[in-house]
């Protein structure tokens, strides 16, 4: 499961992409009182946040992780620059990692279960900061040949996997450009940076953390499914979809995983709008015949 090891360098790149935007996000709040938060700042990091996390949630989870629909080598492309761009790792890893997490979740094995520790206060804690942040800096590495193979085959998948470095600066310095251009000055270029770059970074990083680590402690469980993962309404939106995770879980392959009345879904959104123009195809839709079947209690939010 972990043949491989993160090199040094992997590991420094690791530590800037993570410290350095939660150090910005930190800085935020004394930044917004003193210097002010334009229109522009807002759009770019509303811009930004969506494509990125899309990126993440359609194009990382949806697509090349469980193959929730069929896409041609152009869509591919842009999936994976557009989830690269989150700055959470190249699509590779990624998936790897999180396709390891579905066939040990919640048992020995997962790389990021909040129950690796026990279930006591104490052990429970220390697993939620493991699921959340920690286990990123777990030195032993999923073996990418092992759960992601049919990646590592896809030349053009591979490609682009291999340029996440360059795509990680394209995410923090094209916001710099566009602010600077749209308020034709450094300060807006500066302020774009630190705002639609750094700040969003952190922002969408701790967001799809917490799919790893609250998702799998509190929330409702209507679905049936093998291990602790839950539904958390109040990230719905944040996360475009993803916070409905236990009716993930209970059908993994889906497009849609907000399933229920109700329950917001950008992401399957997306998805079913790329397919009524022909970019996506062979979407897997649930139906209420097989959502009725993994049911298991009638939700208080449905």
């Amino acid at each position: 499961m972990t043949d491989d090891v993160k090199g040094w360098g992997e590991q420094l790149t690791l530590y800037v992409f993570v410290i350095v935007p939660f150090l910005a996000l930190i800085a935020a709040v004394p930044v917004a009182w003193g210097w002010g938060l334009g229109w522009v700042d807002v759009a770019l990091f509303v811009l930004f946040y969506f494509v990125t996390g899309h990126g993440i949630t359609v194009g990382y989870h949806r697509y090349f992780t469980h193959g929730s629909f069929k896409a041609p080598k152009p869509v591919r492309i842009i999936l994976a620059i557009c989830g690269s761009m989150a700055i959470q790792g190249p699509v590779i890893q990624w998936v790897a990692d999180h396709r390891r997490h579905h066939a040990f979740s919640d048992r020995e094995g997962d790389p990021h279960s909040p129950w690796r520790f026990g279930s006591t206060l104490p052990a429970l804690t220390k697993g939620l900061f493991h699921a959340h942040l920690g286990w990123l800096f777990d030195p032993d590495q999923t073996n990418r040949g092992r759960y992601a193979p049919d990646l590592l085959k896809d030349d053009a998948v591979r490609r682009t996997s291999n340029l996440f470095i360059l795509w990680a600066g394209v995410s923090l310095f094209l916001p710099a450009l566009l602010g600077g251009l749209l308020t034709w000055s450094w300060t807006g270029a500066v302020s774009g940076f630190f705002w639609a770059g750094l700040v969003r970074v952190c922002v969408l990083h701790h967001v799809t953390w917490s799919i790893n680590s609250i998702c799998h402690t509190i929330g409702q469980r209507p679905f049936a499914s093998r291990d602790k993962s839950a539904n958390f309404w109040p990230l719905a939106i944040l996360s475009m979809g993803e916070s409905w995770h236990n009716s993930h879980h209970a059908d993994p392959t889906a497009a849609r995983h907000g399933v229920l009345r109700g329950q917001l879904d950008s992401s399957a959104r997306i998805i079913w709008i790329a397919e009524k123009f022909g970019w996506v195809s062979a979407a897997k839709w649930p139906t209420p015949e097989r959502i009725a079947a993994k049911l298991v209690t009638a939700p208080e939010n449905a």
